[in-house]
């Protein structure tokens, strides 16, 4: 089995990403920004020893070098899972809290890997479908989304306001990689992810429910009955399950075929007021707080959306889709345990 770094270990997909390592029996270190957090993580998998499950303090992936002690170890890492990124809305400068963290972040840890772990053959990255999607489009329903896809967000357009700034943060920092490894040529192959919407269960040890990631809280709003007299609109389409993400990124330092592919990670459509009725009929103790059929909003555009195109990360990396309901219902489990 590998022994495998595992940046960004506390946050939302990283923290099922380490259960499947874990599970599947690769040893791993992973990096976090402090003690108290490595803390939470070793006390809720206790049963793994050091040999098994070890911890890297990095407390800004932004600063120049910052994994260059990280990626040292012994034994050395044949494999690394790069989950670490920045992801908020409430910013002052897009260029110095968004974009230059994504782009050093991810070249960096590019940049240390080269220099410092010659064992590593396989990195695995975390991207999005924000770099695949085209904002300037629309919902663009004669088009079928692909990895073939890149965002053309502009480095002008991406200073305008936080949300181009995050959509451009992925994309940057994605090309970033691609453009590493056409340049720097090194040992290691590189595969990135491209999620849309992930939902799926917290892992209630890192969590709260105001700390909870930013797709989650679209089903934390409709358990607490924001939604009742309006439905927020969906924004994305598309979702994927957070294990189904953290499977794909295993399978990808496990897999061959996975080898300098990107993958277009999504288990298809959904609406805001489908993950509504799947909380009414699988806990029909939220029925008041929720909304009715007849509330408007939250539902597909009359003109339809994209259509997608996912064969590669089934067939490649042999990912089974999780259900939307399976999905909902395990994260409103997930949320009741930390008190909604």
């Amino acid at each position: 089995m590998s022994r495998v770094l595992l940046t960004g270990g506390s946050g939302f997909i990283a923290a099922h990403v380490l259960d499947i390592l874990l599970q599947r029996g690769h040893r791993v270190v992973t990096t976090v920004r402090s003690q108290e957090k490595a803390d939470k993580i070793k006390q809720a998998h206790s049963s793994y020893g050091k040999d098994k499950l070890d911890f890297a303090i990095v407390e800004d992936i932004a600063k120049e070098g910052a994994f260059d002690k990280a990626v040292i170890s012994d034994p050395p890492f044949d494999a690394v899972i790069h989950t670490a990124s920045p992801f908020h809305f409430n910013v002052t400068d897009v260029q110095k809290e968004l974009l230059d963290p994504a782009v050093i972040g991810t070249t960096g840890i590019l940049k240390s890997i080269k220099k410092s772990a010659p064992t590593v053959k396989r990195v695995v990255i975390t991207s999005s479908f924000a770099s695949i999607v085209n904002p300037f489009k629309g919902n663009w329903p004669e088009h079928t989304y692909s990895e073939a896809d890149w965002n053309p967000i502009t480095q002008t357009q991406a200073v305008e306001n936080p949300a181009n700034g995050y959509r451009a943060s992925k994309t940057f920092a994605e090309r970033a990689a691609w453009d590493f490894v056409e340049k720097e040529k090194p040992n290691f192959s590189v595969s990135t992810m491209c999620p849309p919407l992930v939902l799926g269960p917290i892992v209630h040890y890192l969590n709260s429910l105001d700390a909870l990631n930013t797709s989650n809280q679209r089903v934390r709003d409709l358990m607490l009955g924001k939604g009742k007299e309006e439905i927020a609109p969906t924004g994305t389409y598309l979702w994927v399950d957070v294990r189904d993400l953290a499977e794909s990124h295993v399978a990808a330092i496990e897999r061959e075929a996975a080898a300098n592919k990107r993958f277009f990670v999504t288990a298809g459509y959904f609406s805001n007021k489908e993950i509504a009725q799947v909380i009414e009929k699988r806990y029909p103790q939220y029925k008041d707080a929720l909304p009715t059929a007849s509330t408007p909003g939250g539902d597909y555009p009359p003109e339809g959306v994209y259509k997608y195109d996912n064969k590669r990360t089934s067939e490649v990396l042999g990912i089974k889709w999780r259900s939307l309901e399976e999905s909902i219902a395990d994260t409103v489990k997930s949320l009741q345990a930390v008190g909604a």
